[in-house]
């Protein structure tokens, strides 16, 4: 771990062009790291801006469901029309074919890997769902550009639709259980890793020096529980600690510290940290029942 945190101090932010040219000079960082919540902070630590390490921790949460994606970009293809629980999915697998369309898929056409929460069927009133691998390049696949956010707008956030596309490979195991369930959990805890190192990196020389160490230790905390079970009720319950304690000291940053360019844009991506809160909060209150 005490290399990843001198990595983190001494890190310099790459000025990049747009998300696909900094996920190209980040290959060497990708590279370096087996362990897919390190590769997180690592990748926070080189981006100038939160969108780019969202990218960088979105992109290695999704490698825990699937490691052959490992070094590719991949994104997670679950969201319909009517939402992302299982009740929503209509798209189909069937003989290896996918058919159906996916909303608002974080990383959108640069997506080069795509995993696709698909219905095979149903049992007892309810769909049986298995995730799919399949490139994004694949005949039958359409990715849709999908309008831009007014916070972190350098990332996409497509619509995908399939039609008769042949699949990759289907993945072992239930769709919901094993991957879709655990992944806000996994999710959360490489972004927030990756925002944290971002945080430091961009801002250690204005930060007073308490600030950036407290940042660090939330780092060690989320390093520790990255490697934990994601569906662990105690995981649950101390990961909602550290989104708490982080919320607060970004609450007391003084922004008339930061350099202005970074500034501005955190003022402007402040909301992508409070996206899904609702579902956070749900997590939270079931972890507190399972020991009741």
């Amino acid at each position: 771990m005490s290399k990843l945190l001198n990595d983190v101090l001494a890190s310099t932010p790459l000025a990049s062009a747009d998300a696909a040219d900094w996920w190209r000079r980040t290959e060497d960082t990708r590279a370096g790291f087996s362990i897919t919540v390190d590769r997180a902070i690592a990748l926070g630590a080189t981006a100038d801006r939160l969108g780019y390490a969202f990218l960088g921790g979105y992109t290695s949460a999704i490698t825990v469901l699937d490691t052959n994606i490992v070094g590719r970009l991949g994104a997670l293809c679950a969201t319909e029309s009517g939402g992302g629980h299982p009740r929503a999915i209509q798209t189909t697998l069937e003989n290896g074919r996918l058919n159906g369309t996916k909303h608002f898929v974080s990383g959108g056409h640069l997506a080069t890997v795509l995993l696709v929460v698909a219905k095979t069927g149903e049992k007892n009133g309810r769909p049986e769902l298995k995730v799919a691998r399949i490139a994004a390049n694949q005949p039958g696949v359409t990715i849709d550009q999908g309008a831009t956010l007014d916070f972190v707008p350098e990332i996409p956030h497509g619509a995908v639709t399939f039609k008769d596309a042949q699949v990759d490979a289907v993945l072992e195991g239930d769709g919901y259980e094993r991957y879709l369930k655990p992944f806000r959990t996994l999710e959360d805890l490489h972004v927030f890793g990756a925002v944290r190192a971002c945080l430091v990196s961009n801002c250690r020389t204005q930060f007073p020096q308490p600030l950036t160490e407290q940042f660090l230790g939330l780092m060690a905390a989320i390093r520790t529980l990255g490697r934990e079970d994601p569906r662990s009720p105690a995981v649950h319950l101390a990961l909602a600690g550290v989104l708490t304690t982080a919320t607060a000291l970004i609450d007391s940053i003084d922004l008339t510290l930061l350099e202005p360019g970074f500034r501005d844009r955190l003022y402007r991506d402040r909301p992508l940290l409070q996206l899904a809160g609702r579902v956070r909060e749900q997590r939270r209150v079931k972890a507190w029942a399972s020991f009741s």
